[in-house]
């Protein structure tokens, strides 16, 4: 079943979003990464999820997740989601315990055990954790990124704050929003997210957003905030999350799981923004591109125009960046491009990334 709500594409409205994650106060919103089985439909008599069902049926399945290394330690949260003890939740959660670094899960229970980064992405901000098979008390159930409406409640579970077992509970504001979330010196973009007003703060990162059937259809992994008097972050949930979609995420974590990292395709340039002398987008101008990768053996070359990707108008590097993070080697991209003059269009077969 097609996906029903609006697509909104990256434009200006998410260009102010990523602007203002990376350069400080724009149009007052600052996007920051969060730190620190039964087949009916649960809902009450408002339309809302019936939150008690839901959070007796998963949070079993969701733990808090405490990580320390050099850099400092922090609290996020996870979601098991295989029975021999594969945990996923996000890179930015565990980073910091990456390099000789400790990990412990904390259960719904409260039992505490030591866990192990079987492998991260942070493009995607993804990470997997593996903990004993014997520890494990139940394991969530997915849902199909498919399936999520504009507008249908949803529940978030998690440690915000550190505070394990919290339930909250929204609707899905918006859908297919590309968001850039920086983590330090590293930047992640997260590729069709679902925004919701479901309060997430620091310490949801890495939890479980489900629907009504407790089912898990994102990673909450970030959040909006209105800059303060003095031009920093406020605090507290402003009713704009941001989570991974389900599908993106059991991609990347079944790759994690099978081989120890994600295996992103590759198209093999590099390009910028250009405007016309009024601001408007006019394309990307390939600046550079590797002489054995597939954009040159689609024929284009340094100087270029891509004007259009896959039928859309070419506003952002970030479309190119996107479609390599949910599309794997052997997928055809077919990009307008205008060169010396002339417009043609040419098909690029991703690769592998090198």
């Amino acid at each position: 079943m097609a996906r029903k709500g609006p697509k909104l594409r990256l434009g200006p409205v998410l260009a102010v979003i990523v602007a203002a994650l990376l350069g400080g106060v724009v149009g007052g919103l600052i996007v920051n990464a969060l730190r620190s089985d039964d087949d009916s439909t649960a809902t009450d008599a408002a339309g809302a999820c019936a939150a008690t069902s839901v959070a007796e049926r998963d949070l079993p399945a969701v733990v808090t997740i405490k990580a320390a290394g050099t850099g400092g330690q922090g609290t996020g949260s996870g979601s098991i989601i295989r029975p021999d003890g594969y945990v996923l939740t996000n890179n930015h959660v565990i980073s910091g315990a990456a390099a000789g670094g400790s990990v412990e899960v904390v259960f719904n229970d409260g039992e505490t055990v030591a866990a192990r980064i079987k492998g991260r992405d942070p493009t995607t901000d993804l990470a997997v954790l593996k903990v004993p098979e014997s520890d494990v008390p139940k394991v969530i159930s997915f849902g199909e990124t498919s399936e999520v409406r504009f507008g249908a409640p949803v529940i978030a579970l998690g440690a915000p704050l550190g505070l394990s077992n919290t339930v909250t509970s929204g609707i899905v504001s918006t859908l297919d929003r590309t968001i850039s979330v920086a983590d330090g010196p590293s930047r992640a973009l997260l590729v069709d997210a679902i925004q919701t007003d479901a309060a997430i703060n620091p310490g949801n990162s890495g939890g479980a957003l489900v629907d009504c059937d407790g089912k898990l259809i994102g990673i909450p992994t970030a959040g909006a905030t209105v800059p303060n008097t003095a031009g920093g972050a406020s605090t507290g949930s402003v009713g704009i999350g941001f989570a991974i979609p389900i599908d993106l995420a059991k991609l990347v974590s079944e790759e994690i799981i099978r081989t120890g990292e994600a295996n992103h395709s590759y198209i093999g340039l590099q390009a910028t923004l250009a405007q016309s002398p009024d601001g408007t987008p006019t394309g990307l101008r390939v600046t550079a591109v590797d002489p054995a990768g597939p954009a040159a053996q689609a024929g284009l070359e340094a100087g270029d125009l891509i004007t259009a990707i896959d039928g859309e108008e070419a506003t952002s590097s970030d479309q190119l960046l996107a479609l390599t993070l949910t599309k794997r080697a052997g997928a055809a991209l077919e990009l307008e491009v205008e060169s010396a003059g002339a417009t043609q269009t040419l098909t690029v077969t991703l690769g592998t990334k090198p």
